[in-house]
């Protein structure tokens, strides 16, 4: 599958999203957070047998890559079904949005307030999802732009109405983001809400959001096709 210069290959364990070059990332992802250079961004499931007792995910992470061939590539770790991901593109004004986006709620939190519910389940589900721009941008519009698809990811989830504790869940304990953009002369120095960026990558990890978090609880309830 792709969409315009994004590849997605998709066997489990792992969901991958390869780009046709380098891009500039910022995420924090276990094993390269923070800024980063990569062309691949992948996602590995895990089960409760994967990560009983684990005391250090980032190092786990990385050994699963590197035996894969991955190395440099932006990890990602979930306990849902890579093959239940949701691929989602927006245009504004020309600039292109892509979001790639995997959904679990097991371990859902509220903003502000830790659940202290002690059904923990043993494999948590965790929010993950990759938006790429399709145009370069400066560090502060990569922070920008961060904070939109961090906020179109907690509006899609409050959406749901779903709640753990008592209280209506607005993201995950694991959850994870990454945005990429190409690099290149002349950067985007904004990707707020008034800018064509801004509406782009909103729209995009919104509507990937919302599609997963759906299939999320129709797996839950039994309903899905």
């Amino acid at each position: 599958m792709s969409v315009a210069d994004i590849a997605i290959d998709c066997r489990q364990p792992w969901l991958i999203a390869r780009f046709s070059g380098p891009r500039r990332m910022l995420s924090w992802s276990p094993n390269r957070p923070g800024f980063s250079l990569a062309d691949t961004v992948a996602w590995l499931e895990v089960t409760n047998a994967d990560v009983v007792d684990l005391t250090d995910p980032a190092a786990y992470l990385r050994a699963r890559l590197a035996a894969a061939g991955l190395e440099r590539a932006v990890g990602l770790m979930t306990a849902r079904d890579v093959r239940r991901h949701h691929l989602t593109r927006s245009t504004v004004d020309g600039i292109g949005a892509v979001a790639l986006v995997t959904a679990g709620l097991t371990n859902g939190e509220r903003i502000g307030e830790r659940c202290h519910d002690p059904a923990l389940p043993a494999v948590a589900g965790t929010i993950n999802a990759l938006v790429h721009v399709s145009v370069p941008l400066t560090r502060a519009a990569f922070l920008e732009a961060m904070s939109l698809a961090v906020q179109a990811r907690t509006v899609a989830v409050a959406e749901a109405g779903i709640r753990r504790g008592g209280a209506v869940v607005t993201g995950t304990g694991t959850d994870c983001l990454v945005v990429a953009a190409p690099s290149g002369p002349d950067p985007a120095i904004h990707a707020g809400l008034h800018t064509a960026i801004g509406e782009a990558v909103g729209a995009a990890v919104l509507s990937a959001t919302r599609a997963a978090v759906a299939g999320w609880v129709a797996d839950q309830t039994g309903t899905a096709p």
